[in-house]
């Protein structure tokens, strides 16, 4: 059954047509994952279907009564509602009834009139049986098990003034899960969340029974989610049967098969052409005119016009230039960290704690949020003190830091003067550099506050790769960033010759890069000689 139909559906945003004429249907049960660079169009699709804005052209269908629910990055809610009532006000249909329950209790406890006493037990009878099939001796649970998975079970006594960005983010997923729409839409709901949140999400994402549409760029996650792919590709929707590993392979088949059918229409097109012309010529060139000659070139011309011309299909995107130099080499000891202590009040983060990086070695630092591993990488770049033990840098270092934060206080520089702050360049040769990180013309005079979280990472990039730093310190360095531009990093960091130490939630990036992992739980810190899948996997024997 169809739970979502979507038919010639053209959309623009402020003159610039996001997609033309795209159609698809979303049937009951789907898993989809909707793929596509950034600026393709990916949100502005779940915002038509979750009915917050209405198409120009076209239209979309849903199944009669069915319910959507779309993850917002940013939810409306007073700012003095406390997360744990946010939560509860998901159930307030079913509160009401609660209250009405309480109040035949009261009335059948005084009532001595037996007709009025029946009539009232029978009321209550039927309300007891619709609070019960809805699930309304369930809510607390519910509440607490979805509270606990995505580790919020702290923030139900904050108010929602108090919450950082990520918090009200997790806080609103919270919310929607609670909700359980027939058919969610989850834009990058593994944003903020640690490794065992998102193993959990994915646990209860494979349990859940309505219908699932999700935005990510999380390539494990879509592949533990989902069932098929729908990829939007320069205004087009095109449907892939599979995960997300395997539309990988099929979309390089299909490309590679479209370029080859491209290739061969140009090749009967030109030959047409050719024929064409030499039959005029024929033609002309005959005493008297050849009007036989005329009219086959004449029936040939119809012919090619009536060919529906296919578009070159693009085989390779414009992708971020990332090339890290290092200069000099450091010394052997990069990192020595000994007996390592840390608290903040009464709050420890870890104790005795031992590291010892190596030159090239590509160590992860893996740990559930709060567990104190920004705080490790401030240690090592000297902005944090150690309360007891000893921290030592090697020798010959030039250190090299990517946030997902950075940016955050300053913003009113232009992107421009941002990079020529970090990078000492001419203007033209900064503009140069500024290109190849796709920052093209007038662009580099935009504000640094107004760029997205994509593009304030590609322009440190930017500015890290020209820095020629041997030792990059990277906390969570793939947020923001789509599957291309990761998958480019990936490539960057593979050919890198120096030390890498980083912090992330993004398995597959993990997996691919680290051959070393500390895991931090517990106050503790353990070394693993492998990546983040050896190590998960070391911890669960």
């Amino acid at each position: 059954m169809i739970i979502c139909s979507i038919q010639n559906v053209t959309q623009t945003i402020a003159a610039n047509t996001i997609f033309e004429e795209i159609s698809c249907e979303i049937k009951q049960g789907d898993r989809i994952g909707l793929i596509g660079r950034n600026g393709e169009g990916k949100t502005t699709l779940l915002d038509l279907i979750a009915k917050k804005t209405q198409p120009v052209e076209g239209t979309i269908t849903w199944k009669k009564d069915s319910t959507v629910g779309l993850l917002q990055q940013v939810p409306q809610i007073a700012e003095d509602r406390k997360v744990e009532a946010i939560l509860y006000d998901v159930f307030t249909a079913m509160e009401e009834l609660k209250m009405q329950m309480s109040k035949l209790e009261r009335a059948m406890s005084e009532e001595t009139d037996a007709d009025e006493l029946t009539r009232h037990i029978e009321k209550y009878g039927s309300l007891q049986e619709k609070f019960q099939q809805d699930g309304g001796y369930e809510i607390d649970s519910q509440i607490r098990r979805i509270m606990s998975g995505l580790k919020i079970d702290d923030l139900a006594e904050k108010e929602w003034q108090q919450l950082s960005g990520g918090e009200r983010t997790k806080v609103g997923l919270a919310q929607l899960l609670l909700k359980s729409p027939d058919l969610l839409l989850l834009d990058e709901p593994t944003n903020h969340l640690d490794l065992s949140a998102i193993e959990w999400l994915t646990n209860f994402i494979n349990n859940y029974s309505g219908t699932i549409i999700i935005v990510s760029h999380d390539r494990y996650f879509l592949d533990e989610t989902v069932t098929s792919i729908l990829e939007m590709d320069q205004g087009e929707l095109i449907k892939y049967l599979t995960n997300y590993s395997n539309y990988v392979k099929e979309r390089e088949e299909r490309l590679l098969q479209e370029f080859q059918q491209y290739e061969d229409q140009q090749k009967r097109v030109k030959k047409m052409k050719e024929t064409i012309k030499r039959l005029k010529e024929w033609a002309n060139q005959a005493n008297p005119p050849n009007a036989g000659l005329h009219r086959r070139a004449k029936s040939m011309e119809k012919a090619l016009a009536r060919i529906e011309l296919m578009k070159r299909p693009i085989l390779d995107h414009k992708k971020i230039d990332l090339d890290f130099q290092s200069n000099k080499r450091s010394g052997n000891d990069v990192v020595f960290v000994e007996r390592a202590r840390k608290a903040y009040g009464e709050k420890q983060l870890f104790s005795n704690i031992n590291m010892h990086v190596r030159f090239q070695e590509r160590v992860a630092i893996i740990g559930e949020n709060g567990s104190g591993k920004s705080t490790m990488l401030k240690m090592i770049l000297g902005t944090e003190r150690l309360d007891e033990g000893v921290m030592k840098l090697g020798s010959n270092l030039s250190v090299g830091f990517l946030s997902q934060h950075m940016f955050e206080i300053d913003g009113d520089q232009s992107i421009l003067d941002e990079f020529r702050d970090q990078v000492h360049v001419t203007e033209g040769d900064a503009r140069g550099i500024l290109a190849k990180y796709l920052f093209y013309g007038k662009t580099v005079f935009q504000k640094v506050k107004s760029l997205s979280g994509g593009e304030k990472m590609r322009l440190r990039l930017a500015q890290l790769v020209h820095q020629n730093h041997n030792l990059l310190i990277l906390d969570e360095p793939t947020n923001h960033l789509d599957i291309e531009s990761k998958e480019v990093l990936e490539e960057a960091l593979d050919q890198f010759d120096g030390t890498i130490i980083a912090v992330s939630h993004d398995r597959y990036f993990l997996d691919k890069i680290f051959s070393k992992t500390y895991w931090l739980a517990e106050e503790s810190l353990m070394k693993y000689e492998g990546n983040y899948t050896f190590a998960r996997a070391k911890r669960q024997a």
